[in-house]
Order: structure tokens, then C-alpha cells, then sequence
């Protein structure tokens, strides 16, 4: 019983990091209907500013927590800024074109991680946790740290939602969705809120980056594990669909979490990639796309 209680908390912190990850994803498609493979980037400039400046600021003389709170709004805005200039530059022109999107974000993933490798080198870095000690849970032992990541992907779930249910903007969103020409004709600015949707899912790579800098080694390739389980997230939910990459991300990080110790986290991939295209197989569309 001990075992299974600590694999279903593994899975679910492994589930909650996916969620907040490929909301971003699934949001730009359902707004702008592109692919982003440059979303990773975001994830991993924020992770590394954070593991390049807390040591910094500590030295300084800084708190740990005042440290850390100024490097995680550093690395947030540093990464909202290159998704400004990404958007304004590159897929503000291809908006609504798969083909056309995808190759320009393989493009910015090459510049952006040679930038990133060129200036802060392929060292492995360590970031200590933001919040030190444990807790035991039906005798299983949990961090705090990843007891804050959970709350953290909770928190901005349920967030997205209410703006996407009770915002102007967020039904403007859902609206152009659905159909953008129809919202135009609405008076939807379809360009400011395809903007707008593009920086909030820019906001929520770099913050599941931030969340995941105490957890894991950073460096500047580190946005490439988590960016192709994010797809898969998002397909196996279905494109476009919100509660989707939600269940998408879950079953992913179940699947890592009890095949990894049953079996082994190579055993594990491939497991996801079968029953990924097994389900794919049965709903095309995803297990809750509508087509």
C-alpha cells in the first residue's frame, strides 16, 4: 500500500509539472492554431537564469526566499520578453499555418539554443529548493518543494479556467477558437488577443520552468525532454482542448511513474508512445477533441 500511495504522489507530481507546461502548448493552438516548438525555450531560459542568478544574489547578501523571488521574476519577464519578440518578429506572420509555423519554430529552437549554449555554457547546474524539509503523507515521505510545485500547477489550472470562463478576454479567446473570421466580424481584435494568448502561454512554460529549476539538473537543452512529452500531453488530449492536456499530462505522468519503477524510464517512454498511438488509433481527435 506504501508503494502504490508513493507512486500515485510521483505520478502526480510528475502529472502537475506536464499540466502547467502543456496548457501553454494546447492554448497557443487553440488561439493561433500554430505549432510552437520554441515553447520549450521559454522553460528553459527561465530555469537557467534561475540556477545562473540565485547564487548571485545569495552572495549579495539577499535571503534565500527574497533571492529567490527576484530570480523567478527575472527569469518569468526575461522569458515574456523573448516570447514578445518571437511573436512580433516570426509567428505573428504565420498565424493559422501549420506547415509555416512549425518550420519557423524549429528554426528559433536552433538560434535560441545555440544563444543559450554560447552564453551559458553545457554545464549541469543545481538549484537548491525554495522551500527546505518534508512531510509525511500516508507514510510516504513528500518535499515540500514538490508539494508546492502540485500546488502551484493547481493554483494556475484553476486560474486559466476562470479567466477563460469569466474574462472578456478569456471568451474572446474561446471565441476565436472556435472561429476566428466570425469573431472578427463580432469586433474581436483577433491580433491583440492572439498576442494575448500567445504571452500568457509564454508565462506558463517560463513558470514551469521555475517551478521545475529545484528539482532537476538545468541546462540549456533541458526544454527539449519536457517539450516532447508536452506534445504528447496535448495530442493524446486533443489539440485545442484545455481540460484535454490536462488528462493528457496526468496519464503521462502516471505512465512515467509506475512503468518507471516496475520496469525501467526507457520501458516507460516507449509505453507512453504505444499507448499514445493505440488511443490515437480509437479517437483520432484526441481523447477529448471534438474535431
Amino acid at each position: 500500500m506504501q508503494t502504490l500511495t508513493q507512486l500515485i504522489l510521483t505520478g502526480l507530481q510528475i502529472g502537475a509539472l506536464y499540466v502547467i507546461f502543456s496548457l501553454g502548448l494546447t492554448l497557443i493552438f487553440g488561439v493561433m492554431k500554430i505549432v510552437n516548438f520554441a515553447h520549450g525555450q521559454f522553460f528553459t531560459l527561465t530555469a537557467l537564469l534561475i540556477a545562473v542568478l540565485y547564487p548571485f544574489f545569495a552572495g549579495q547578501g539577499y535571503s534565500h526566499v527574497m533571492a529567490f523571488s527576484l530570480v523567478i521574476a527575472i527569469g518569468i519577464l526575461a522569458s515574456l520578453v523573448l516570447g514578445y519578440l518571437l511573436y512580433q518578429f516570426g509567428f505573428r506572420f504565420f498565424q493559422r499555418d501549420l506547415a509555416g509555423s512549425f518550420i519557423l519554430s524549429v528554426g528559433f529552437v536552433l538560434l535560441i539554443e545555440g544563444l543559450l549554449l554560447h552564453y551559458f555554457g553545457g554545464a549541469v547546474r543545481a538549484v537548491p529548493h525554495f522551500v527546505e524539509g518534508s512531510i509525511t503523507v500516508l507514510n510516504v515521505n513528500v518535499t515540500y518543494q514538490r508539494l508546492v510545485l502540485i500546488f502551484v500547477s493547481l493554483v494556475f489550472t484553476a486560474l486559466l479556467y476562470w479567466v477563460l470562463g469569466h474574462t472578456r478576454t478569456g471568451k474572446a479567446m474561446r471565441a476565436v477558437s472556435i472561429d476566428h473570421e466570425a469573431a472578427m466580424i463580432q469586433g474581436i481584435p483577433y491580433k491583440k488577443i492572439a498576442l494575448t494568448g500567445f504571452l500568457i502561454a509564454t508565462f506558463l512554460g517560463a513558470l514551469a520552468g521555475a517551478v521545475m529549476a529545484p528539482l532537476a539538473m538545468v541546462s540549456p537543452t533541458v526544454g527539449a525532454d519536457y517539450l516532447v512529452k508536452g506534445f504528447i500531453a496535448v495530442i493524446l488530449g486533443g489539440l485545442g482542448s484545455v481540460p484535454g492536456a490536462i488528462v493528457g499530462s496526468l496519464f503521462i505522468g502516471f505512465i512515467e511513474s509506475f512503468g518507471g519503477f516496475y520496469f525501467d524510464p526507457s520501458f516507460a517512454n516507449i509505453a507512453i508512445f504505444v499507448l499514445v498511438m493505440i488511443a490515437l488509433l480509437v479517437r483520432p481527435n484526441g481523447l477529448m477533441g471534438n474535431g
